[in-house]
């Protein structure tokens, strides 16, 4: 069972030879080869020519292991030995939640106020643990990149790496959440005065925030109300809008000049994932630019089946210890020829249902990817040119 001779293909270099794609995200669910994706797509439009940044969110820092750096920082770095003849740069980073929250802070009030509010116990809690925050600061952060590289003009292309997590809508879902309950209507109800007193408006604050149980429990007795109201009084003077900034990074990503690339494994649960995630970005009028099929298995010797591969196996090894070797051989071909049917099968299952979305599949290397070339070949197969692989580290 084959993909219909219909279902249009791709290769990365489309995009990245457009100058109008400034922003490319790649997501999907988690162990599907996201990060090594991102690199490879930044690492060779550098070497076509672009001025690249690449994004991470990922806390396993594959990404600096990669690119041959010890660490990446909450800003960008340099990543050394790209092949720069044909004008273009590599910049990488991985995301600080925190560091970008506290820098938010410090930017946005004067000395004293920022010093309040990052030394308040629920603003730490809300900066580190909260649900969705890292989502939301990974939007602040690209639209911090976006609004530098239209001030000094120093990149002009941001690849973005998607948060590990255990749905991929959380990266779209999350900021907005994030700036609901900022600006909303229980945020509004705590910055109001008191009516009630001593314990019975505790048991008021801690009932309203049921769904916040883990960050509340990090304070204990009465100080809970204060310090809850002093950080939503600062909260409200100094931010007012954090669900406008969604919005603004929400509107962001429907334009033109973003695309989307959904990341899957030829398995069952991460394919049906990504049909999700295609069917969420087309109601949401985002643009999907197509599906990677990551670590894609497949045979040197197609044209002989799983069944005659075994069949011939069982004759070897009938005529004794001399051909037991082979008949491994033909064995060992005769399960790959199955992996690659079983899995041909579950990627048609996608393409009939997403017909109109290109798809470009990446072999499976035999090794990790740890260094440049590596990421070159991942990069070559995603332009559709040649084998190479991704494999999540």
């Amino acid at each position: 069972m084959t993909a219909s001779v219909d279902q249009p293909r791709f290769g990365i270099d489309a995009l990245l030879g457009d100058p109008g794609v400034r922003t490319i995200v790649c997501c999907g669910s988690g162990g599907v080869g996201k990060t090594t994706t991102a690199a490879a797509i930044a690492l060779r439009g550098a070497e076509r020519g672009r001025r690249v940044v690449v994004l991470t969110i990922d806390p396993a820092r594959r990404l600096a292991q990669a690119m041959g750096l010890s660490e990446l920082e909450n800003e960008p770095r340099p990543v050394v030995d790209v092949d720069a003849r044909a004008g273009g740069s590599l910049e990488a980073m991985m995301l600080d939640m925190k560091r970008t929250f506290d820098d938010l802070v410090i930017a946005s009030a004067d000395p004293e106020r920022a010093a309040s509010i990052l030394a308040n116990p629920f603003y730490k809690a809300l900066s580190t643990s909260f649900s969705g925050t890292q989502e939301y600061m990974a939007m602040e952060k690209l639209g911090q990149l976006r609004a530098a590289a239209e001030a000094a003009g120093h990149l002009d292309l941001i690849v973005v790496d998607t948060p590990p997590s255990r749905s991929a809508l959380d990266f779209l879902d999350a900021p907005r959440r994030l700036g609901s309950f900022l600006d909303g209507r229980l945020i509004r109800i705590l910055a109001a005065p008191a009516r009630l007193g001593g314990r019975a408006y505790l048991r008021f604050v801690q009932a309203g925030f049921g769904v916040f149980t883990n960050v509340l429990s990090k304070i204990l007795g009465a100080q809970v109300l204060n310090e809850i109201q002093a950080f939503v009084a600062s909260i409200d003077t100094l931010f007012g809008g954090f669900r406008e900034r969604a919005e603004r990074t929400y509107r962001m990503l429907q334009q033109p000049d973003t695309a989307f690339l959904v990341v899957a494994a030829p398995e069952r649960d991460a394919l049906r994932e990504a049909s999700y995630f295609a069917e969420r970005l087309r109601a949401e009028r985002m643009p999907l630019a197509g599906l990677v099929l990551n670590r894609v298995q497949t045979s040197a010797l197609p044209a002989l089946s799983s069944a005659d591969a075994e069949a011939a196996a069982d004759q070897l090894q009938r005529l004794g210890a001399a051909y037991r070797t082979t008949a491994g051989v033909l064995r060992v071909h005769a399960e790959r020829v199955t992996t690659v049917e079983r899995q041909r099968q579950l990627a048609a299952r996608f393409t009939s249902a997403h017909p109109d979305v290109p798809v470009v599949r990446v072999p499976a290397l035999p090794g990790d990817v740890h260094d440049l070339p590596a990421l070159r070949r991942v990069g070559t197969a995603l332009s559709g040119c040649a084998t190479g692989a991704a494999p999540e580290r």
